[in-house]
């Protein structure tokens, strides 16, 4: 649900009314005359400051009940100090003062968590499911895995499946960022909370409401928000510590400056150094900041593991990019289909096509989607490992493979090229004679060149990190600008170049497999290509895409330097404030009243900062070749 409006916030409301009574008890001279007025002005104090401490009193003295001292604590000793000695006033201007710090904060942490929750109302409330030959509406949490969803054109989709009729388009910009619609048809896999822009879908459901992309999306980014970062650790190791030795000095002055001058006086100053000291912006400094930066960046597409994470991006200076999946689709497709001189093209993708008509390489799918002419599966079907395929097509013998099991002959010069240009090269013989070559290709993704050039503009090296061989790679890092390319790995080679590579600065590693995931793990920052994707590389990965949009990695990486920026920002300000407060507050120079103010003005400007973590000035809107902001 929404977060509440402000006004409704309890902390607000109690606080509110206690800032009627300290205005009333101001106004009590006015209002009565002698010793009544007097009267009334203490009654109406004492009043504000029991309204106003009832939003953190309670919960001080549980957690003082179990053993936890905290700011709250602090607060109400010196609040109770203060009415012991007679400055009910001062009690009244800070019990109004900190319930409204402590309702700001709880309201801006509920606003900066709405837009997670949200992601959960993007389930429809019912959903259209066909089930022994009947249609029937049902809620999400009812659906089983198999049942066939019926989708039409405007509506969202309950949960995960797949594609078993139908064509349209999706618009997947909540859950993606991305705000082109992606085409489906049979064999689309689809997601949770995504709309069916047009025509009329049937979908087999993968994943029950409680297990697919959405809820699983909501459970790792709860989980993230627990985690700490660096700054925060280090926010919360100075205030644990400075609780108990707030107390221990403000009792030492009291006790020391009693012995040596009056004791009111010393007792006074000793409540204003408790307030002064208490580390109340301090502590916010850095959660508020992180929970915004995490919720912004979750709504386009980037899903943030925690403050450790944001600390972990922001401070990059290399980033390893694995090739397939990464800079590329992982989508191999035909890029040219070459027949010898006299030879016919469609014989080639033919034969080409009947003999890896039951193959599951990908190197078949990308041939069979090219051939435009129904499947005759070839006989007598065999792989021959390491080289490729022979059978019978059409009655007579035919290979496909990569050059040496088939000769290139004519085509050698064409081989070599295609070849240097990063494809796959399978000839094809028929009949005891070579009729030409297919060459397949993983394509690079149109914005890899964009995004390296983002890289630099950001000062971040870029390395390529892959298994394919040198000539491949070299071809993809070449169209996307990457200068530094590392070839022929496996997974225990790219986590040890990922090793090498922190002498550089910090490293982050993008991948999107399993074979990934040891590098993902050893990297400062592990991010993983879609969190559609594998399970292992999502779970090893500090951070991860919802989609494909390689862009999103450079904006990342600006989103988290930015909310570094407004951490340091508040750590700063909230280690001036209990520097300089503390020595004026020892020496008398100022009250619990300008204390109490000065502090709890602070609280609020670092909550504000912090929220400011939650603008996506970083993270704009895609389109393809462009964002909203620059298309506009």
């Amino acid at each position: 649900m929404a977060p509440a409006a402000i006004w409704r916030v309890r902390e607000l409301r109690f606080a509110a009314v206690a800032g009627v009574l300290l205005l009333a008890s101001v106004a009590a001279p006015g209002l009565w005359a002698g010793g009544a007025a007097a009267w009334w002005a203490a009654g109406l104090q004492l009043a504000a400051v029991a309204v106003g401490g009832a939003t953190f009193v309670p919960e001080a003295v549980r957690a003082l009940v179990k053993g936890r001292l905290g700011v709250g604590l602090l607060m109400a000793i010196a609040a109770a100090g203060a009415v012991a000695l007679g400055e009910y006033g001062e009690a009244a201007t800070l019990a109004f003062l900190f319930s409204i710090a402590e309702g700001l904060e709880g309201y801006a942490v509920a606003r900066t968590r709405h837009g997670l929750r949200a992601l959960l109302d993007l389930v429809p409330p019912t959903a259209r499911v066909r089930r022994d030959g009947r249609e029937s509406e049902v809620p999400p949490a009812e659906l089983r895995v198999g049942d066939i969803l019926a989708v039409r054109p405007g509506e969202r989709i309950a949960t995960d499946g797949v594609v078993t009729a139908g064509r349209g388009s999706l618009d997947t910009s909540v859950v993606t960022g991305e705000s082109v619609p992606t085409e489906v048809e049979p064999g689309a896999v689809v997601y949770a909370g995504t709309v069916n822009g047009s025509g009329a879908l049937e979908i087999s459901v993968t994943a029950t409401a409680k297990d697919n992309s959405l809820a699983r999306l909501v459970h790792i980014v709860r989980e993230a928000q627990e985690r700490k970062g660096a700054s925060q650790r280090l926010a919360e190791r100075f205030a644990r510590p400075l609780v108990p030795g707030v107390l221990v000095l403000a009792a030492l002055i009291a006790l020391v400056g009693s012995l040596t001058g009056d004791p009111a006086v010393w007792i006074e100053r000793s409540l204003v150094v408790l307030v002064a000291a208490a580390p109340c912006a301090f502590a916010l400094s850095v959660p508020v900041a992180v929970v915004a930066a995490i919720g912004a960046a979750s709504k386009a597409g980037v899903l943030i593991k925690g403050g450790a994470a944001v600390e972990a991006l922001g401070r990059v200076k290399v980033v390893a990019l694995d090739k397939t999946g990464t800079l590329t689709r992982n989508r191999p497709v035909v890029i040219e289909v070459l027949a010898v001189p006299g030879g016919d093209r469609d014989r080639v993708l033919g034969v080409a096509a009947a003999l890896e008509a039951r193959s599951e390489h990908p190197l078949a799918a990308a041939i069979l989607a090219a051939w435009p002419g129904p499947e005759a599966p070839a006989a007598d079907v065999e792989a021959v490992p390491g080289h490729g395929l022979r059978g019978r097509v059409e009655g007579v013998p035919a290979r496909l493979g990569k050059p040496g099991f088939v000769e290139p002959g004519p085509l050698a010069s064409e081989v070599r090229r295609l070849q240097d240009a990063g494809a796959t090269v399978v000839l094809v013989e028929h009949d005891g004679s070579l009729v030409g070559a297919v060459a397949v290709r993983d394509e690079i993704r149109p914005e890899a060149a964009e995004t390296v050039a983002r890289f630099r503009e950001l000062g971040v090296e870029v390395v390529m990190l892959t298994g394919d061989n040198s000539r491949t790679a070299a071809a993809i890092a070449a169209q996307a600008g990457i200068t530094d390319v590392r070839a022929g790995l496996l997974p225990a080679d790219k986590a040890r170049i990922v090793t090498e590579l922190k002498a550089r600065g910090p490293v982050a590693m993008v991948g999107d497999g399993i074979n990934d995931a040891p590098a993902l793990a050893t990297a400062d920052a592990g991010i993983a290509m879609g969190v559609m994707g594998s399970d292992v590389a999502v779970e090893a990965a500090d951070l991860a895409l919802m989609g494909e949009d390689l862009r999103r990695l450079a904006d990342a990486v600006a989103h988290t330097r930015a909310a570094r920026a407004i951490f340091t920002q508040n750590l700063l300000l909230s280690g001036a404030i209990l520097v300089a407060l503390v020595p004026l507050a020892a020496a008398g120079v100022l009250g619990l009243a300008v204390v109490v103010a000065v502090h709890e003005v602070a609280e609020v400007l670092v909550i504000g900062n912090g929220i400011r973590s939650g603008r996506r000035r970083h993270l704009p809107q895609r389109v393809r070749g462009a964002s909203i902001q620059e298309a506009a």
